[in-house]
């Protein structure tokens, strides 16, 4: 799975407008979970765990949602769950609904959260490396990619970093694991 950053001190690239878009957390736990695909309690319980909600809406339909968690985050494909440092944040489960996808809405709505989330100072959001509409949109919102995790037999055991930079550095730091170079990496597929 490959990371990438945004902090506040980053600039945001300006997008296509799209003129009745808009984005905001919704406190509608039917609409959430109808949206979602979720049961009225996952959602429930996602709120109760600090994870708040966003939804996009072109006009007053709603065409795209994604989370927030600021205090736990896991990747439950991985059996990989982590605490979330102050003032950081981790996006995940995003989907845009299949009529709308190739519109632009997804970098419209990282960027929507980024701007409402004025606490927050650095965005964490990961995707699958073949998932390259995912990727592009989110380097379009002003994402910096920047480490992959290291996963072997199904578990993570590290992450390798794209960049000595200190973004990069830090997302080993926010998901508490050891940096793996490419060198290590390779001796230990042997």
């Amino acid at each position: 799975m490959t990371f990438a950053t945004w902090w506040r001190r980053d600039s945001l690239p300006d997008l296509s407008p799209l003129p009745t878009f808009s984005a905001r957390i919704s406190t509608d736990i039917e609409e959430i979970a109808r949206l979602t695909n979720h049961s009225p309690q996952v959602v429930i319980t996602r709120l109760q765990t600090g994870n708040r909600p966003y939804l996009a809406f072109m006009g007053d339909m709603p065409v795209a949602y994604g989370w927030v968690a600021t205090q736990e985050g896991s990747i439950s494909d991985l059996q990989l769950s982590f605490v979330i440092p102050p003032e950081n944040c981790y996006l995940y489960s995003f989907l845009t609904v299949p009529e709308w996808r190739g519109h632009g809405i997804y970098p419209h709505l990282l960027q929507a959260i980024i701007r409402q989330e004025e606490r927050l100072q650095r965005f964490w959001i990961g995707y699958l490396p073949n998932n390259t509409a995912s990727g592009r949109g989110i380097e379009k919102a002003g994402f910096h990619v920047v480490s992959d995790l290291i996963v072997s037999q199904g578990q993570v055991s590290g992450i390798t970093l794209f960049e000595s930079s200190e973004q990069a550095q830090a997302s080993a730091d926010f998901f508490r694991l050891p940096v793996v170079t490419e060198t290590q990496k390779v001796s230990s597929d042997n």
